[in-house]
């Protein structure tokens, strides 16, 4: 291609490009391509066995403790180590909420984060001190935000996201991040509506029985 086509468009060169750094990048480089329409993709360790990795962009989502509504959810731009990635977290929820954060329950993943407010970040094992029982609760309650991300990317479509760049895998990250919100809404209103609706079925039949 470059000998036939001297002066190549701009769409040309950078695919071009690409293939060039795709033909000439090895195994242990650090910022492999892995797709050639998606070249922001990433390899992100899982440390999984039957799952090593996965090749997407790294999501961090902020659920509340006592009932996991997604508060906060943020494209980590370039696969940020996770304890980096905090202070953008509880920016986001801040923001969203309108409420400030003061306390903030992560995994020993963030040891060494970045946030420097006036939060307190509990990590597990990082304190000499013993915690007390609503402490115990909220910790034990942490782990909950695991099989909530499983959901989104099972039940909410985060798991394949087919909208173009890093904006359309921010796009697809807040909208299953508000479907999964709806859907959690919508439970109590639909066991609400229903018991209603055999509520008004039994009395209209009893005013039926008491006209005949």
């Amino acid at each position: 291609m470059r000998r036939k086509v001297l002066q190549p468009d701009a769409a040309l060169e950078e695919l071009l490009i690409l293939c060039e750094r795709v033909h000439a990048q090895q195994q242990q480089d650090q910022h492999n391509i892995y797709s050639l329409h998606e070249p922001e993709v990433k390899r992100i360790s899982k440390g999984k066995a039957h799952k090593r990795y996965e090749f997407s962009q790294k999501i961090s989502v902020t659920s509340t403790n006592c009932h996991n509504w997604i508060v906060g959810i943020n494209l980590c731009q370039g696969n940020p180590y996770g304890e980096h990635t905090l202070k953008q977290a509880i920016a986001t929820t801040e923001q969203i909420t309108q409420v400030g954060v003061i306390d903030c329950f992560v995994d020993k993943g963030y040891r060494g984060h970045d946030a420097a407010g006036l939060e307190q970040v509990h990590i597990p094992g990082s304190s000499t001190r013993k915690p007390t029982r609503t402490q115990k609760q909220r910790r034990k309650r942490r782990s909950a935000v695991e099989p909530k991300i499983g959901h989104l990317k099972s039940d909410n479509r985060m798991g394949s996201c087919f909208l173009r760049g890093l904006m359309g895998d921010e796009i697809n990250a807040v909208l299953a991040a508000a479907g999964a919100n709806l859907q959690k809404l919508l439970r109590p209103i639909t066991s609400a509506l229903i018991l209603w609706l055999l509520g008004r079925i039994k009395t209209r039949f009893g005013e039926m029985h008491s006209n005949q």
